[in-house]
């Protein structure tokens, strides 16, 4: 049996940096800040946003731009709105995609880029002439925001970041049978049985990479063996007593981190023989193979973008872009290869990543899906907006309530705050 860790974006956000869509809006505004209070032109522009000094009576004047440094220190969100509401002097005109972005971090102090990006691409169907936008359009806008996104993030490269023991603990702890569902407890049984009928030097390399320092030694492999199990006619063994199984012994054979994220933070979660990262978006240190747009074909209106015949609707979606790299077809191979756990640790499980999630949720290998949820400092948490966005990405909802884990047996996703005297 295998585990498979969905490693999102509040895993970032637990080791402390500040890798939210609303930071790099905020991030990309204050840019503004240092190019306008410098500013000489009439008019500045960066092909998503342009700046412009209104006429008074025929001229302009470029000490208007200097009023900007009365903001002090800038915050991005504070610029923009200060220049908005001084439209006697400034004129700002956004592009159809940064301005749903900042449309929505205003209403709902949150923003999924992507989830904007396709809501646009679907108007541009169904109502063209109202937004007066075309697909080439969108994307061109969407390969900026992407640019600047890269360059945002890699501020982040030489950062101080260190390992949450805690994680890594949780990552590469045992199978818990409460975890597994049901309808996959056959799968337990059979993963109990292989590791019993093990030899002593199997056992021995396989603690050796786990690392498991525990006073374990071979009388435990033999009491067990000796009390709990017997030899069938077939050669197989039989095991009495599951519940009487070595419970640290339980481990996954492979993990994989699975990475929807661009940072490197999850390689350093990864262990030689057990444990190994993909990137299925890509990674910084590649930047010509990321993948940046939407992932829903479960949509109702996917048809009609298929139906559309023209291929830039299709530029940036991300059934499309996982065909560039060998991603996407390891992971395939890697829930192909044993019946697998899937623990979140900082995904939300949105939309617009549900064709993916749907083939990992949906798999006939899918033992149980783990959210680790995020504890707010008044006590609240968002275990339930997890298990929502988990409903969405299901066609089947019983094979759901099947497969994840109840919140009794779920804990939150530890924070670098709370672990401060472990990172010093």
């Amino acid at each position: 049996m295998n585990r498979i860790i969905i490693i999102g974006n509040g895993f970032d956000l637990a080791h402390g940096l500040a890798t939210r869509y609303e930071d790099f809006i905020n991030w990309y505004w204050e840019k503004w800040f240092y190019i306008l209070r410098v500013c000489h032109k009439k008019s500045e522009t960066d092909g998503l946003c342009t700046f412009t000094l209104k006429e008074t009576e025929g001229t302009w004047h470029s000490s208007l731009w200097e009023r900007i440094s009365i903001i002090n220190p800038p915050k991005g969100f504070e610029v923009v709105n200060w220049i908005l509401d001084n439209n006697q002097s400034f004129e700002v005109i956004q592009s159809h995609l940064l301005f749903a972005i900042n449309k929505a971090i205003k209403d709902r102090k949150w923003v999924d880029i992507e989830n904007e990006y396709y809501q646009l691409l679907k108007q541009s169907i169904t109502t063209p002439d109202k937004i007066g936008v075309t697909p080439e359009m969108i994307n061109e806008q969407l390969r900026k925001i992407q640019s600047l996104l890269i360059e945002y993030l890699l501020s982040f490269n030489g950062a101080d970041i260190k390992i949450i023991p805690d994680i890594l603990k949780y990552i590469y702890e045992p199978i818990n049978a409460d975890d597994v569902s049901i309808s996959g407890m056959q799968y337990f049984r059979e993963h109990c049985t292989k590791w019993a009928g093990l030899g002593d030097r199997e056992w021995f390399e396989f603690i050796d990479r786990y690392g498991i320092n525990n006073g374990f030694s071979s009388i435990d492999v033999q009491q067990f063996k000796e009390k709990h199990t017997c030899k069938m006619i077939d050669g197989s063994t039989f095991i009495y007593d599951f519940n009487a199984f070595p419970k640290y012994l339980i481990r996954p054979e492979s993990i994989m981190l699975l990475s929807f994220n661009y940072t490197l933070l999850t390689n350093m979660y990864t262990k030689t023989g057990i444990g190994y990262s993909n990137y299925i978006h890509g990674e910084l240190s590649e930047q010509d193979k990321i993948i940046f747009g939407y992932g829903d074909e479960l949509d109702d209106d996917y048809k009609d973008i298929l139906k559309c015949n023209n291929n830039e609707y299709l530029r940036n979606i991300k059934s499309v872009k996982y065909m560039e790299t060998n991603n996407y077809r390891n992971m395939l191979a890697f829930i192909e290869s044993a019946p697998y756990q899937i623990y979140i640790m900082g995904h939300s499980c949105g939309n617009s990543d549900r064709t993916l999630l749907n083939t990992l949720f949906e798999h006939k290998n899918c033992v149980s899906i783990k959210p680790f949820y995020y504890k707010k400092e008044d006590g609240t948490d968002n275990y339930f907006d997890i298990i929502q966005n988990i409903n969405r990405n299901f066609t089947n909802m019983k094979l759901m309530r099947d497969r994840v884990v109840n919140k009794t047996l779920c804990i939150p996703l530890p924070q670098i705050s709370l672990n401060a005297n472990d990172n010093e």
